[in-house]
């Protein structure tokens, strides 16, 4: 409520928001995907750099290595062109609906474009990437009682989380545009749907299941 208050007061538009969000969620989604799809790699390189028995020859380990790594420039190829796939079409609908250049997109890659929303929201990095921390620790061991494990899926759809918000945004975004709805409830909306503690909720209502 206060940062709606304060975005209230200080007529904080509604496309800066949007786009450093975009920005955001291309980025630390994008380093996300990639600390994740190397994560074997790594492992592998790292066990054997500390494993001093000397079993198995140089040559056999460089071609397990090389076998693991040409994995993980095929999950990073299929993934940069998945992920910014969908970053790419967004950013079409946001430049339509939040216009942050005055000339629309022009031929596949407005480079301009992108240019000037880095060059404006770039400071909103190094915020999401603290706020998003967790997501680039070791991964916790298993226990089943306390639920910690992260599978491998859950890790590789953590970037896409950002996606799907945005996905859904779009719908109303459009509505908005529309409506000619204003300014500040669009930031509202969006700035609920990224950051008001939608768990808080869930895990008050399986505590209240839980409890009867």
């Amino acid at each position: 409520m206060l940062g709606l208050v304060l975005a209230w007061w200080f007529q904080w538009g509604a496309t800066d928001l949007v786009w450093s969000l975009w920005l955001s969620s291309l980025v630390v989604g994008y380093v996300l995907i990639v600390w994740n799809v190397s994560a074997p790699l790594r492992e592998m390189i790292g066990n054997m750099a500390a494993d001093k028995s000397g079993i198995g020859g140089a040559a056999a380990k460089t071609a397990v290595v090389a076998l693991v790594g040409v994995g993980t420039l095929f999950g990073l190829a299929f993934y940069t062109v998945h992920f910014g796939g969908f970053h790419f079409v967004h950013s079409m609908f946001l430049q339509f609906l939040f216009p942050v250049t005055p000339e629309p997109m022009s031929g596949f890659f407005n480079w301009s474009m992108y240019a000037e929303v880095f060059s404006r929201y770039w400071w909103f990095l190094p915020a999401a990437f603290i706020a998003e921390r967790h997501a680039f620790g070791p991964t916790p061991p298993t226990s089943l009682q306390s639920g910690t494990a992260r599978s491998a899926k859950g890790a590789m759809m953590e970037p896409y989380k950002n996606v799907v918000r945005m996905h859904l945004l779009i719908f109303f975004f459009v509505f908005a545009h529309f409506a000619r709805l204003d300014g500040f409830v669009i930031y509202a909306v969006v700035y609920a749907v990224y950051f008001f503690p939608w768990r808080l909720l869930r895990s008050g209502g399986t505590s209240a299941s839980a409890t009867t």
